[in-house]
């Protein structure tokens, strides 16, 4: 009788209790990062969506256009998500160095990770694009994981976490 009791109060404690949230970062740094990231993404980061997708082995990042309709948009984000994991699998990180800092989050890590060792897969999307990140080293996942949080952070304005579709169980 007395397990039947502990279930509705567990129940309650977890719809109470927040979910972890990246906190957002200063208005300051929000804007010093849309500037810099106009000098390294050619797409209009106000026409756009990225979206931080954490898995088990590491995550996906998307960028989807907010209107299906804009091919234009949509042209300029595969071509840059081309462009980056192209420069990723070489182990070169050095774009979004240039718009978060080279002390960004888990960046180290992944500059120091061995050839091979992530395995980076580019898709188009019907709205975009997504650059899948892989890896078995929980070092490499680590890294990837506090990559997308400072990323959703300085993204804040232009930027969701996102897990409908990539499960952390997948």
């Amino acid at each position: 009788m007395k397990q039947l009791t502990v279930v509705p109060i567990l129940i309650a404690l977890l719809v109470t209790i927040p979910a972890h949230a990246v906190e957002k970062a200063s208005e300051q740094r929000l804007d010093e990062v849309v500037q810099r990231g106009s000098h390294v993404m050619p797409f209009v980061l106000e026409e756009t969506t990225h979206v931080f997708s954490k898995t088990a082995k590491g995550g996906v990042q998307q960028v989807i256009v907010k209107d299906p309709a804009n091919v234009e948009q949509i042209k300029l984000i595969r071509e840059h998500l081309t462009k980056i994991s192209d420069e990723f699998k070489q182990g070169n990180f050095s774009n979004p160095a240039k718009i978060h800092g080279d002390t960004m989050p888990g960046l180290d890590e992944l500059r120091k990770a061995k050839p091979n060792q992530i395995d980076i897969v580019y898709k188009e999307l019907p709205n975009g694009a997504e650059i899948n990140y892989s890896t078995d080293s929980p070092i490499l996942i680590n890294a990837i994981h506090q990559w997308f949080d400072a990323q959703l952070s300085d993204h804040a304005r232009h930027a969701i976490s996102g897990h409908s579709n990539h499960q952390m169980h997948k």
